[in-house]
């Protein structure tokens, strides 16, 4: 049977702002079709496994290395808009922002 894996890094967690988990790359095993899910051979249990590698390189290569075909879901590239405390002060020119307070 031939088993198709999914290399991905995972997403930033968002109740923190680090983004100290995203840094490692991760196997993951997909579903197979029409919801049947791998069994071990041994014991018939249903099983799932997330491995972690350091570089995606590593992943890859563990994924030829094992027989596995894979596709890589690449991250997606985070937006950054810089600002500033002041730009809360700012004269805009325009209609005015009406901030309710209650």
């Amino acid at each position: 049977m031939e088993r198709s894996v999914r290399i991905y890094s995972p997403a930033k967690n968002a109740m923190q702002s680090g983004v100290n988990n995203t840094r490692q790359w991760k196997i993951d095993f997909d579903i197979m079709p029409e919801g049947a899910r791998w069994e071990n051979p041994l014991m018939g249990w249903a099983s799932t496994l997330e491995m972690q590698f350091d570089t995606k390189e590593d992943a890859i290569y563990f994924a030829e290395k094992q027989g596995w075909t894979y596709y890589i879901q690449e991250p997606k590239a985070r937006k950054f808009k810089p600002q500033v405390y002041a730009d809360n002060f700012r004269y805009n020119s325009g209609k005015l922002r009406i901030i309710h307070t209650k």
